[in-house]
């Protein structure tokens, strides 16, 4: 697995650094406690990720709730059924989220995208789509985005999914590069050819020269004479 900058023996330098640092409350510098510090969160991490992968092996070996399709949980003093697809997405979920803690995007986005496929939910469309701006795929990024905003995922009326999407999506226009002159005149190729085969079809055919060349051509030909 790709060791990300965060978890480097070194102080790591950078953007995507400071991020780590705000992240996880991890100080700057080179010190042994610093080191320390680095080595016991990405050590946790690394735990979690591996507890989690144990977690689906189960699921995907059929050991999982005893053999059953679902089993019975417990969330604020309520039960509720929870199904083998459920939970393998919920699992996934938490799994790409460490992989972002960790920096990896690229396999956290893997992570994500076959959670989405099994039980889509629009807080892990939300994580799905940082990753991919992360990546600098921002037009990925925006049609993922988008499906929160449209309302296409489950939990999208949700009012803080949403402002979750929105900010996303403003932080992705921040970084998008200015639209180029000739996309904002908008010219249509195709149009133009077939305008111009059309004013062909209706008058001859007449040189592609300026006059003054053709005046220069006719001068020629009467000295030629």
């Amino acid at each position: 697995m790709e060791e990300p900058s965060g978890c480097n023996k070194s102080a790591p330098k950078g953007k995507k650094d400071d991020l780590y640092h705000v992240l996880h409350k991890v100080p700057y510098g080179d010190s042994p406690y610093v080191r320390a510090k680095h080595a016991q969160k990405c050590g946790k991490i690394d735990e979690q990720i591996e507890m989690l992968k144990r977690k689906l092996k189960l699921i995907y070996q059929g050991e999982a709730f005893n053999g059953k399709l679902t089993k019975t949980a417990r969330s604020h003093g309520k039960k509720f059924q929870v199904s083998i697809k459920q939970e393998t997405s919920r699992l996934l979920g938490n799994l790409g989220w460490a992989y972002m803690q960790k920096m990896n995007y690229m396999m956290a986005e893997v992570v994500y995208r076959k959670a989405q496929i099994i039980d889509p939910d629009c807080n892990k469309a939300c994580n799905l789509g940082l990753c991919l701006i992360r990546q600098a795929r921002y037009e990925e990024a925006q049609l993922v985005l988008e499906d929160v905003l449209k309302g296409n995922l489950p939990g999208s009326d949700d009012s803080k999914a949403r402002k979750r999407a929105q900010d996303l999506r403003t932080e992705l226009r921040s970084m998008l590069p200015p639209p180029h002159f000739s996309d904002l005149l908008g010219l249509d190729d195709e149009f133009i050819k077939g305008l111009e085969q059309l004013m062909n079809e209706w008058g001859p055919i007449r040189s592609k020269r300026l006059p003054i060349f053709e005046e220069i051509s006719s001068f020629r030909d009467q000295l030629a004479c």
